[in-house]
């Protein structure tokens, strides 16, 4: 859910793309690099001792990957878009897709 909304800001926000981007854009020196970082890694921890998504995940790598979400033009089927990037970076995630 929380991966959704983040896709649904970036489309509400395309034009803050480039702030969120400077976070994912492993500039630790940058002050939104460790809260988005710290986030991730929570739902991690949460998920890998639930079980429902693998243990040992960099949350780092997660970012990285939800970088993509927010480079979509909100003009061109985003929604749809975002749903299926968000759909393969959460499937990557789940316990049992090693």
């Amino acid at each position: 859910m929380w991966f959704d909304e983040v896709a649904r800001y970036g489309r509400l926000k395309f034009g803050v793309a480039e702030v969120v981007h400077a976070a994912t854009d492993a500039r630790r020196d940058d002050p939104s690099h460790a809260p988005f970082v710290g986030a991730i890694g929570v739902l991690l921890e949460a998920g890998a001792a639930d079980g429902t998504l693998k243990a040992g995940i960099d949350p780092e790598d997660v970012l990285l990957q939800l970088s993509v979400v927010w480079r979509i033009d909100p003009a061109r089927n985003s929604e749809a878009r975002a749903a299926r990037i968000l759909e393969l970076i959460v499937d990557g995630l789940r316990a049992g897709h090693e």
